[in-house]
């Protein structure tokens, strides 16, 4: 039986894994701070964001927090990045394994509507952050903006889909359902979180229901029938 061949361990290859671990460690702390600045921003907002605070609550030096992000900006569009991560993992994928078409639609809001249930106590980056930095020019904006408007896309995408499939009325305006279901949202959070009133999750999905009431082919069909009886 021949021995078995074994790259031979050098300096080089010690350096490598060296280098290699210490790489993987960076990664992963680098991932406990943005993990703590979401669990912040979603209290306190993106501006309320600081490498010091950051410090005390990861209980790292400053200093050591600021080598995995050079600035406070590049934290706060990292803590962008991972909110929008998160939440297409919550709320886009899980639906595309919904039919095309209304069915997807209504998975597409009943996974948001989990989310907004949690963040009605957590906070929401995408309101917050729209309040704080919609006059406000720059990479964080932009990194806010372009996140919210990829989601409210794939909304609009697919209530297009409902149509082309025949689940929509003819004359359905595509762009306007999509705007309306996006509204109940805002206003939910509105309702819920800063009015603190009650049965605002119960009306949202209220809404939801009127909406595809009018936009629906069968559900408007069903409308007319049942009042013509």
């Amino acid at each position: 039986m021949q021995p078995a061949h074994h790259a031979p361990i050098t300096a080089s290859t010690g350096k490598r894994s060296s280098s290699a671990r210490a790489l993987q460690k960076g990664r992963q702390t680098k991932q406990i701070i943005i993990d703590a600045a979401l669990g912040l921003a979603e209290q306190i907002g993106l501006e309320g964001l600081s490498i010091g605070a950051l410090a005390e609550v990861t209980r790292m030096s400053k200093s050591g927090v600021f080598a995995h992000f050079g600035s406070r900006e590049e934290l706060q569009i990292s803590v962008i990045r991972e909110y929008y991560q998160r939440f297409s993992n919550e709320v886009f994928f899980p639906a595309m394994d919904a039919p095309r078409g209304l069915p997807r639609v209504r998975a597409l809001f009943a996974n948001w509507m989990k989310r907004v249930a949690i963040e009605i106590q957590s906070g929401c980056i995408f309101i917050s952050g729209a309040v704080e930095f919609d006059d406000r020019p720059g990479p964080v904006r932009d990194t806010l903006a372009t996140s919210v408007q990829t989601w409210l896309a794939a909304l609009h995408r697919a209530v297009v889909q409902a149509k082309q499939a025949g689940h929509l009325v003819s004359d359905a305006d595509e762009a306007q359902m999509a705007f309306e279901i996006h509204g109940l949202i805002l206003a939910l959070h509105y309702e819920a979180r800063f009015l603190k009133n009650p049965g605002a999750l119960e009306r949202a999905n209220t809404g939801f229901e009127h909406i595809l009431l009018r936009y629906g082919k069968n559900m408007a069909s069903r409308s007319t029938h049942s009042h013509s009886t």
